[in-house]
């Protein structure tokens, strides 16, 4: 056998002695290994113990092992009860708060074990600690984290949040699903999540694919109609995901589900409203075509001299028939406008004197048509308000054409401007057959004119209150309606705006004589472009016509207008096109003005960033025109150097 040295062997079954034992126990560190007599007391001390409780063996030897415990644990005896266990089942294992000499806490895991002796008496006992603070906190922690997340998933209401076993039925359930649903959480776990599917979606095996989808890819999405426990159907987004432990085994699915029908309602209403916008702004296109000759040809017959009775009879026919029309247009058009956003309002002081005054002309026809009497009172208030002042006098004029259309012939409208601290009130009121009480609230809702037969009798769309309600919400104001129902006592609407300082008053700019300056007309519609161009002439300017994009930019080169009136839907260029080329290929393009039926603020926009001037809408006011071709054919004024 060879030497190892000193004498000492290699440690084996037949060599071991007390020593080594004793040495084995101190070399270990990472436990604190202790025993005790059957008292108690410390007697052994490895050197895992004295880094674990930071005693030193002549500090501790001798002393009783309580030392270790936490005064609550003392003051329950459970030093003794350990020991008392461990003395007679053999054997404690437990955790709990331990106490270093430095007084600091660890988290211990503790295993008191019974020494027996020959004859069966219990010799002492051997204490194992380590510490498990590091484990405990992360354990706290993961705990803390799930609990954590368990109340998030459980507190959480606008989402239906629970899980799946591998084969579907539900093994938890949020509040979100129980508010989303309709089930407890009794009356669902357990039960096959196909039962949230129609009847005829659940048939087709489509909730069992979903599962295999997600587990194939981890994670599947959808969207589609789900039931609630009373049957009613709901548009659902769903969220399945598939769950797999630390080894990779599959252990179920998470679902997440929202209630997503408003959201559907809402995109499907903001769907229709495009297309109701689209169509409105098509169909006044179309309507304003045909209107613009018949307003031209109008003007013109307006300024022949030799006029028989008959001729003017039917010129104010023609007149009023036409303003009827072209106002039941723009309404149309101005309500798609607003419901869609699109509106855009001037911003600039308005009178409202003169706003009155210009509404009360333009609705004079109809009240004169009907022989009645329009009484106008302003109480010497001279109010300013900042606003639209064509919308300003649309308010007005929808309540006094409204007025006058439900009052009877000789009957009376009485308008009535007065001003508060902050306000500016205008009251339009009539004798007519007054508001039923039942109508009284929604008589400014979209389509709404009171009673069927008195809205036939008429005629009309019912816009025109909804639009004065909803353009007087975008000055800032509001609109009030009055009535007691009873025939004769008539209704009275009341708009309020607020008011702003008078502008600084400003020199007006003297009308320049027209000279012979030339207007070329470009329309596709031979009667709109030949009546528009014997209205010029009418005003007193040279005028030709062409009826195409093509021909347009020839006759703008060959013949160099002052102005060019351009028709934008075109059959060969659009009139965008034949802008953009025009100023692109001349050196001093003329002013363009587009004359269209298409008069949205975005066709608005459009026809100003393809160079044109101005934007008209068909059929063309006749005083615009000529205040604008004023303004743009004036020679220019040059300041003193």
């Amino acid at each position: 056998m060879a030497d190892h040295g000193a004498g000492s062997a290699p440690l084996n079954q037949r060599t071991l002695t007390d020593a080594d034992f004793r040495l084995m126990v101190d070399s270990v560190t990472d436990y604190a290994i202790i025993v005790l007599d059957p008292g108690g007391i410390v007697i052994s001390w490895n050197e895992g113990a004295r880094q674990l409780k930071g005693y030193d063996a002549p500090d501790v030897l001798g002393r009783h092992f309580s030392l270790f415990y936490p005064t609550e644990l003392i003051e329950q005896n459970r030093p003794e009860q350990a020991l008392e266990t461990a003395r007679r089942d053999g054997r404690l294992e437990e955790e709990g708060w331990r106490l270093r000499s430095d007084g600091t806490r660890f988290w211990a895991s503790v295993v008191i074990t019974r020494i027996p002796g020959a004859g069966g008496e219990v010799r002492g006992f051997s204490l194992i600690t380590r510490d498990r603070s590091e484990i405990r906190r992360q354990d706290e922690m993961l705990r803390m984290s799930e609990e954590r997340f368990r109340l998030l998933v459980e507190g959480v209401k606008d989402y239906a949040i629970f899980m799946l076993d591998p084969g579907g039925h539900v093994v938890s359930w949020n509040l979100g699903a129980q508010k989303n649903k309709g089930y407890e959480a009794s009356e669902i776990i357990g039960q096959h999540f196909s039962r949230f599917y129609p009847p005829e979606v659940a048939a087709s095996g489509w909730p069992e694919q979903a599962l295999r989808n997600a587990l194939r890819d981890g994670r599947f999405e959808d969207e589609g109609w789900r039931i609630r426990k009373d049957g009613s159907r709901f548009w659902a987004s769903v969220v399945i995901t598939a769950l797999h432990d630390a080894t990779g085994r599959h252990r179920g699915f998470a679902k997440v589900t929202r209630d997503l029908t408003e959201r559907r309602r809402v995109t499907a209403l903001e769907d229709e409203g495009r297309r109701v916008t689209n169509f409105l702004a098509m169909l006044g296109h179309e309507l304003r075509n045909p209107l613009a000759p018949i307003s031209n040809a109008l003007e013109l017959l307006k300024r022949e001299k030799a006029e028989s009775a008959a001729l003017v009879h039917t010129r104010d026919i023609i007149g009023r028939q036409l303003r009827q029309i072209t106002r039941l247009v723009d309404d149309l058009l101005d309500v798609g406008r607003i419901t869609s956003g699109k509106i855009q309002l001037e911003n600039k002081p308005v009178r409202l004197r003169d706003a009155i005054a210009e509404a009360i002309e333009a609705v004079r026809p109809l009240i004169d048509g009907k022989s009645q009497t329009l009484h106008l009172q302003t109480q010497d208030a001279d109010p300013w308000i900042a606003g639209d002042s064509a919308r300003v006098i649309q308010i007005v004029s929808n309540l006094v054409h409204n007025a006058a259309k439900f009052t009877g012939n000789g009957g009376n409208i009485h308008v009535s401007l007065s001003r508060t601290a902050a306000d500016a009130d205008i009251s339009v009121r009539d004798d007519g057959p007054g508001i039923p009480p039942q109508d009284l609230q929604r008589i400014f809702d979209l389509f709404v004119q009171g009673e069927q037969n008195l809205a036939r009798t008429q005629g009309g769309l019912g816009l025109g209150l909804s639009l004065v309600q909803q353009l007087t919400t975008l000055h800032g104001g509001r609109v009030s309606a009055f009535s007691t129902g009873r025939p004769g006592e008539g209704s009275e609407f009341v708009v309020q705006f607020p008011t702003t300082q008078a502008p600084v008053a400003m020199l007006e700019a003297q009308p320049r004589p027209v000279g012979e300056q030339r207007v070329l007309v470009v329309d596709d519609n031979v009667d709109a472009a030949e009546t528009m161009a014997m209205l010029l002439e009418a005003l007193g300017y040279k005028s030709s016509v062409v009826h195409g994009g093509l021909a347009a930019i020839e006759a703008v080169k060959a013949q160099d207008p002052d102005v060019v009136l351009l028709d934008i839907g075109l059959p060969d260029l659009s009139g965008h096109e034949v802008a953009r080329r025009v100023r692109a290929e001349m050196v001093n393009p003329p002013p363009l003005i587009a004359v269209t039926g298409y008069g949205q603020a975005s066709d608005r926009e459009t026809s100003l960033e393809a160079g044109f001037r101005a934007h008209l809408t068909k059929p063309v006011d006749v005083d615009k025109l000529s205040a604008l071709l004023e303004r743009l054919l004036e020679p220019p004024r040059f300041k003193a150097a």
